[in-house]
This record gives C-alpha cells, sequence and structure tokens, in this order.
C-alpha cells in the first residue's frame, strides 16, 4: 500500500494519492518556519508534474514572507549548491529521486548546502504539525527565477583542481550518456561538451517522462550498455532524475559497478593527496574495495550508517577528502558536501585519462569483491527479534548496530537493514565473488526463515 514517506532523506509520495496539494502547503509552511522566513532556493528533477508542485511550494513560500529563487529543472546537488553559496537560508529539491514516474517529493537543504540531519528534521515535523501564519500583503515574498547556479556548478566542477581541462579535452571521449529525460538532459551534456567529448545522446530530451524504469540500475540499462558497444563508445555515462548518483557503463557495454564508482574516485583523489590527509568516509554497506584501496595508499577509511547526511557528517568531524556512497553517489569537498554527478564526471575522466587504459582495465586494477543484496519479508516477526538472533548467531565475528547489523567476517561482511516503508529486512553481502556473496546472503535469509 502507497504511503507518504517521511524520513531524513525528505518526503515522497505518488502524485495525487498520497503528495497533494495539502501535503505541499503542510511542509512548505514548516520550512518557511524552519528558516525563519528568510530566503529560499527552489529547484527541481524534471518529472512532468513538478512544475505544478514547485509552484505550489514557491506560491506558499512567498505567502509566509519568504523570498524565493527558482532556479528551475536542476540536479539536486545544485539546489544544494546555491543555497550554500548564496544568500538563502535553505533550499528545496523537488524531486522523487530513483522512484517510478508517478511519484514526487521534496528534499530539505539548509543554509550550509547540505540535508536536515535527525534533529533538523525533527524541529520541521513539528512545525508542519502547527497551524500556519500567513504574511499580510505588504510582506510577501518576492519570486525570482534565475539560471545561473546551473552554469556556476559547471563551473564549479571545471575548477577542481585535480582536473587538467585542457588535456581531457585534447583526448576527446566518445561518451553515451542516458539522462532518463529528466534534470540531467541539459547540464550533463553540456558539461561533457565543456570537456571535449564526442556524445552520443540517450533520453537527454527533457520531457520528464521517463522511458525506462528510473533507477539506474543494469537490469534497467540494456538499451544504453548495448549503444555503448555498438558506438564503439569510450565509455557510457548514466545519472538518476535528480543527478546525485553517477553510473558508468565500460566500452564493452558492461556495468563498472555503481560500488565502484566511489572506490575510484577514492583511489584519484587519494593519490592526488598528501598522505597524511588521505581520509575518506563510506557508509556501512559501501564495497570493501574502498578499504582496500586506502590500506594500499596509506590512507584511512571511516564508515557511518547509510544516508548521505550521515555520510556528510562524518566527513566533516573527521577531516576527510572524499567520501560517498556505494550507490555511485560521490561526494567531493573541495567542491561541496554533497553526492554530485557532475562531480563524479569530472573525476572519471580525469582518472580515465591518466590511467591510460579503458574503463574496463581500470575496474580490473580495483580490488575485486561482488555484492548481492536481497530481502527478509516479515510478516507478523518483529524484527528486533530478527536481528538479535542473526547477531547470536554471528557472534564470533566483530559486529556493528550503528545501522541495523553489520557483521564483519575476515572474507565476506553482511549488512542487515530494516526499511522504514515495508514490512522487510534488507540484506546486503559481499564477498570476493558473487557466488561467495550470494551463498552468504541466502544463509541469513534461510536462518531468518527457520525462526
Amino acid at each position: 500500500m502507497n504511503r507518504l514517506i517521511v524520513s531524513i532523506s525528505g518526503l515522497r509520495g505518488v502524485v495525487g494519492d498520497t503528495l497533494t496539494p495539502e501535503t505541499v502547503l503542510k511542509y512548505a509552511n514548516a520550512f518557511s518556519s524552519f528558516t525563519n522566513r528568510k530566503k529560499i532556493v527552489v529547484g527541481r528533477d524534471g518529472r512532468y508534474h513538478g512544475a505544478m508542485l514547485a509552484e505550489m511550494l514557491i506560491g506558499v513560500l512567498a505567502a509566509n514572507g519568504c523570498d524565493v529563487v527558482d532556479i528551475g529543472i536542476c540536479p539536486t546537488p545544485t539546489v544544494q549548491l546555491a543555497a550554500e553559496h548564496s544568500d538563502a537560508a535553505g533550499g528545496v529539491a523537488v524531486t522523487a529521486s530513483h522512484n517510478p514516474m508517478e511519484w514526487n517529493g521534496m528534499k530539505f537543504i539548509n543554509g550550509e548546502g547540505v540535508f536536515l540531519d535527525a534533529q533538523e528534521n525533527t524541529k520541521l515535523w513539528k512545525l508542519a504539525d502547527l497551524k500556519p501564519k500567513y504574511a499580510d500583503y505588504e510582506s510577501t515574498g518576492r519570486i525570482d527565477h534565475s539560471d545561473f547556479f546551473i552554469k556556476d556548478h559547471i563551473r564549479r566542477v571545471l575548477a577542481i583542481r585535480s582536473l587538467d581541462v585542457e588535456a581531457v579535452r585534447k583526448r576527446h571521449f566518445k561518451v553515451v550518456v542516458d539522462c532518463v529525460n529528466a534534470a540531467g538532459s541539459f547540464v550533463v551534456p553540456e558539461l561533457l561538451h565543456e570537456l571535449g567529448c564526442t556524445i552520443i545522446k540517450m533520453n537527454c530530451e527533457g520531457t520528464g517522462i521517463f522511458p525506462r524504469k528510473p533507477e539506474p540500475i543494469p537490469e534497467n540499462l540494456s538499451a544504453v550498455m548495448a549503444r555503448v558497444k555498438t558506438e564503439k563508445a569510450d565509455l557510457g555515462i548514466v545519472v538518476d532524475p535528480d543527478v546525485d548518483r553517477l553510473v558508468l557503463i565500460t566500452e564493452k557495454g558492461e556495468p563498472f559497478s555503481e560500488e565502484y564508482t566511489v572506490a575510484q574516485a577514492v583511489k584519484f583523489v587519494f593519490e592526488k593527496t598528501p598522505v597524511d590527509k588521505r581520509i575518506a568516509a563510506v557508509n556501512l554497506s559501501t564495497t570493501r574495495a574502498v578499504d582496500v584501496i586506502g590500506e594500499r595508499l596509506e590512507g584511512r577509511v571511516f564508515r557511518s550508517p547509510v544516508g548521505e547526511i550521515n555520510v556528510v557528517k562524518k566527513m566533516k568531524k573527521i577531516g576527510a577528502v572524499v567520501g560517498g556512497e556505494g550507490s555511485g553517489g560521490v561526494i567531493l569537498p573541495e567542491i561541496h558536501y554533497g553526492r554530485d554527478a557532475l562531480v563524479g564526471i569530472g573525476i572519471v575522466l580525469q582518472h580515465l585519462l591518466e590511467f591510460g587504459g579503458t574503463l574496463s582495465e581500470l575496474k580490473e586494477s580495483l580490488p575485486k569483491f561482488e555484492i548481492v543484496k536481497k530481502r527478509i519479508d516479515l510478516g507478523k516477526k518483529d524484527p528486533g527479534r530478527i536481528i538479535n538472533a542473526v547477531k547470536r548467531k554471528y557472534s564470533k565475528f566483530k559486529t556493528n548496530t550503528k545501522d541495523g547489523l553489520k557483521i564483519d567476517a575476515p572474507d565476506y561482511w553482511i549488512h542487515l537493514r530494516k526499511s522504514n516503508t515495508e514490512p522487510i529486512i534488507r540484506v546486503i553481502a559481499e564477498a570476493p565473488s558473487r557466488v561467495e556473496a550470494e551463498r552468504r546472503a541466502s544463509e541469513v535469509v534461510d536462518f531468518v526463515k527457520g525462526i
């Protein structure tokens, strides 16, 4: 059954069902109070019903007395950058990330350009339950429209210190790019054009109508994988609707793997960084390849609970120079504290240029691990009891309970996390081979079925 999902990642629901004008009104009023009715930046991921929701949101914010800067269809990380590098007190990205087309939602961003943390979200949710207080006719907010921040985002990526723009331009990478007709449709090709690439576009019309399932996982990317091979391209680039996740396709038309988007970024950045500053942060479900890379390069890798804001807080605390999540989100503090596919594109093209081989060869040079994901349908079973039982079964290994249960064995790991939206436990297992990862994940699922 569909329901409105309200979490640390914002809110999302099915338009016209669980996400209604009343929902937009409620949370727009709350966020205007959260920011003390100061300036707010609003952008959207391009879904065809996003304009309707964004206009309602902007109107309510202005009715509360907030000045609003509407930056239109753009990546969520662009909204983050705009909130950070302007006089705005925060931002809202109208997006449902990788959810299907009928979904939409809102991600809330503070004045530092990062998503609200648990404490800030708790405050926002309390404000959502209060009766709104609208501004009088003389105090309503001003609404401006701007395309500056999209251009500024590209400029900042081109200014990454380790990116040799002229050298990349001379390489003339041939790239197939699939933006699922959403927010990346114009900005991703524009960045690639600035980097001298020959671009073959797929699903870059910006209609907001997804031609396939929008989550950029292999089973949804058969067409772009085939196109990369047919065009004899150097690589394929795929982004999710709000352009925070980057997925790469090798010249063989095979997935590079989202996990390795982050792994190669950590390797690249560490090699450009003095040894004593080689510090990275990833979440508990990210590939162990990052740890092996850290060990080889005398760096340090720390882990946080799953969720971008959790990784960001860990990065700030430890002074990390790079980070991200295994879903393909690269965070480079030099630019900003947010997962950013445009940043990831700049890094991977420079990395591939310096590596001197193909993308498949680059992947082969990285530590080899395979991840398998499964789910346990709980029915009426108590998830806490289940996790405790699994913890006892694997008690001889190192465990972490900061985010569900993470079991770290010498040759594999298993991570169990209770879903906030469904009566299930997600099981992620990683091992050096897919057969072994599959065996470890199935072992847990079978054990739980017997409880």
